[in-house]
């Protein structure tokens, strides 16, 4: 294991040299041990995100607050106390069903949470996110809720071996991250787009992302 916490060092230290100060990086923790985790974080990692809430919460507990924990799978509104109780960001808002229940969870702890509505950029059938055309209605509704605070978009894109032909998802996602800054809608602060993985995060930040979601990358290919 120390082999490996000190492969993870270096990634970690070699990507945080090659990216913006301002962009945030994000450990994509899925499949990953603690040990992996803890020295993810002792390397210089200050958020982590989990896609499933069965495997994130053993790990929050252990770790606690030295690290920011991002929801960024899909959330079914039974879950949705967990994520209130335990993660500090939400980044797959995707119905107003669920931003409403997790609204109503977050009142219930006194907390008010920073999330992001997720993009199905791609059209794709067999991944959740708003369809492009429905986002401003969403953004809307969500902008009237009291325990969320609507801070960006986050979008998966479609998945390509070449990482050059993820861009015109991207482009199309900070277009309409651009349309709804500019209609200036209170509670709702368009600060974070969250976008690139392994492969495609630094076209994404060549397109406006300043989160990037890193998991093989990062740890290795998972065993």
């Amino acid at each position: 294991m120390e082999n490996q916490a000190q492969k993870i060092f270096e990634t970690v230290e070699e990507i945080l040299s090659q990216i913006p100060e301002h962009v945030i990086l994000v450990a994509a923790a899925k499949t990953r041990t603690l040990e992996e985790v803890k020295a993810v974080i002792q390397a210089g990692v200050k958020h982590i995100g989990y896609n499933y809430i069965q495997e994130a919460l053993p790990i929050i507990n252990e770790i606690g607050s030295a690290a920011q924990w991002h929801m960024i799978g899909h959330l079914q509104t039974n879950k949705a106390k967990h994520v209130a109780e335990s993660f500090d960001w939400m980044e797959t808002i995707d119905s107003w069903r669920l931003a409403k229940y997790l609204d109503h969870r977050c009142q219930m702890v006194g907390k008010i949470m920073p999330v992001l509505i997720e993009i199905n950029s791609g059209r794709e059938s067999n991944k959740t996110g708003v369809l492009p055309g429905n986002v401003i209605s969403l953004v809307e509704k969500v902008s009237q809720l009291k325990n969320l605070k609507l801070q960006g978009l986050m979008t998966m894109g479609p998945r390509f071996g070449e990482p050059e032909n993820s861009r015109p998802y991207f482009q199309l996602t900070r277009s309409i991250f651009d349309r709804i800054a500019g209609m200036n809608l209170p509670n709702v602060e368009m600060k974070y787009l969250s976008m690139g993985m392994s492969n495609s995060y630094p076209i994404a930040i060549e397109e406006g992302a300043n989160i990037v979601r890193i998991g093989t990358r990062l740890f290795g290919e998972r065993s």
